[in-house]
């Protein structure tokens, strides 16, 4: 009996990667093995990716906290302490826009927990 391969599956998963490959620079784009490779390594960043992309937004969102404090005489970490104290569950998203965008709204804030 002779040997049955899948060689439409094959082309397939081939066609696949080759497409996910699209717009790499030299090899990577046309050879299978080295288009393979950077696809797989690609993918691989994009997962990591995910997750540094929220580190990423709690310190952005720490620094402007901490930057909003200062103004109004406070360190981040004085405000963080006393906010928690109170039981004023506002995240740090939340108060980072206020610091960025409603500066008032901000000071509000920290004036409640002086």
């Amino acid at each position: 009996m002779p040997r049955s391969v899948n060689s439409v599956a094959s082309r397939a998963r081939r066609k696949k990667v080759m497409k996910m490959a699209r717009g790499y620079y030299g090899a990577r784009k046309n050879v299978w093995t080295v288009a393979k490779n950077a696809v797989e390594k690609g993918l691989l960043y994009s997962y990591e990716g995910r997750k540094q992309r929220k580190r990423q937004f709690r310190r952005l969102w720490i620094q402007r906290i901490n930057a909003g404090a200062r103004q109004h005489g406070m360190s981040y970490s004085a405000l963080m302490g006393k906010l928690h104290a109170q039981g004023i569950e506002l995240n740090r998203k939340v108060l980072a826009d206020l610091a960025m965008n409603h500066p008032e709204a901000f000071k509000a804030v920290v004036d409640k927990v002086k």
